[in-house]
C-alpha cells in the first residue's frame, strides 16, 4: 500500500492510531473507485478528491457532537449529495494480524469468477480470491488503499457450529501480508462476535461512498 490513507492503515493494523485531538485530516483517495470516513477515537480521516474547505465547512455545518460528526447522517448526507455517490451502512472495521502454517480448515479454491460471493466482492476488491468449505465461504482481497480484506459466508443450516470464526480465522492463514482486515455492520452482532472470536479487533468505523 502506498499513499497518505495506506500509510494511516497500515498504522492502525500495528496499533498506532492519529492523536486524539478532535480534528479531521483530509486526504485524496487512493483511487477512482475509494472513497469515504474513517472515524478513529476521537479523530477522523477523509478520503475524498474533494476541496478540504469545502469538506470542513460541511462539518463545521453538522449538528450535534463535534467528536461525532463526520458518521453523523447530515454530514454523510452532504458527501452524498455533492459526490453524487450512494453508501450501503456505516461499518465496524476490525484487523488481525496474518498467522503462519496452514488454515486448520479444509478450504477448496473456487476458480468460476461468476460464482455469486465472488461476483460480488469483485464490485469492490482487486485481486479476489475465495475459497469454499463445508457449509461456507471466505473471500480475500484488496479493498481500500490496496489492504487486504476477507469477508466469510456460512449457509444457514451450517450456522450455530463456529464456522464463520474458523473461516475468519483461516483468512489470517491465507492473507499474504501481514494483516487482514474486515468490516461488520455493528447491528450484526453475530458477524461482530464471529470476528472478534478470531483474533480481529476494532479500529474504528468506516463509511464507504460507493460510485454508481
Amino acid at each position: 500500500m502506498d499513499g497518505a490513507l495506506a500509510r494511516i492503515l497500515a498504522d492502525a493494523a500495528h496499533g498506532r492510531f492519529p492523536p486524539p485531538d478532535g480534528q479531521t485530516t483530509v486526504v485524496r483517495q487512493p483511487g477512482v473507485r475509494d472513497a469515504g470516513v474513517l472515524a478513529f477515537t476521537a479523530h477522523s480521516v477523509v478520503f475524498l478528491d474533494e476541496d478540504p474547505g469545502w469538506v470542513r465547512s460541511a462539518l463545521a455545518g453538522t449538528p450535534g457532537d463535534p467528536l461525532a460528526a463526520t458518521m453523523n447522517p447530515h454530514f454523510l448526507g452532504a458527501l452524498l449529495a455533492r459526490t453524487g455517490r450512494h453508501m450501503n451502512t456505516v461499518d465496524l472495521l476490525t484487523v488481525a494480524g496474518a498467522l503462519p502454517g496452514e488454515a486448520g480448515l479444509a478450504l477448496r479454491e473456487i476458480e468460476d469468477p461468476e460464482h455469486p460471493r465472488v461476483a460480488r466482492a469483485r464490485k469492490y476488491r482487486d485481486d479476489v480470491r475465495a475459497w469454499s468449505a463445508d457449509g461456507g465461504v471466505v473471500i480475500l482481497g484488496r479493498g481500500v488503499a490496496g489492504r487486504w480484506e476477507t469477508a466469510v459466508e456460512v449457509d444457514e443450516e451450517a450456522r450455530g457450529r463456529g464456522l464463520g470464526e474458523r473461516l475468519a480465522r483461516a483468512a489470517r492463514h491465507l492473507v499474504p501480508d501481514t494483516a487482514v482486515w474486515a468490516q461488520q455492520s455493528p447491528g450484526n452482532a453475530r458477524s461482530v462476535r464471529t470476528f472478534q472470536a478470531a483474533g480481529y479487533r476494532p479500529v474504528g468505523s468506516e463509511a464507504l461512498l460507493v460510485a454508481g
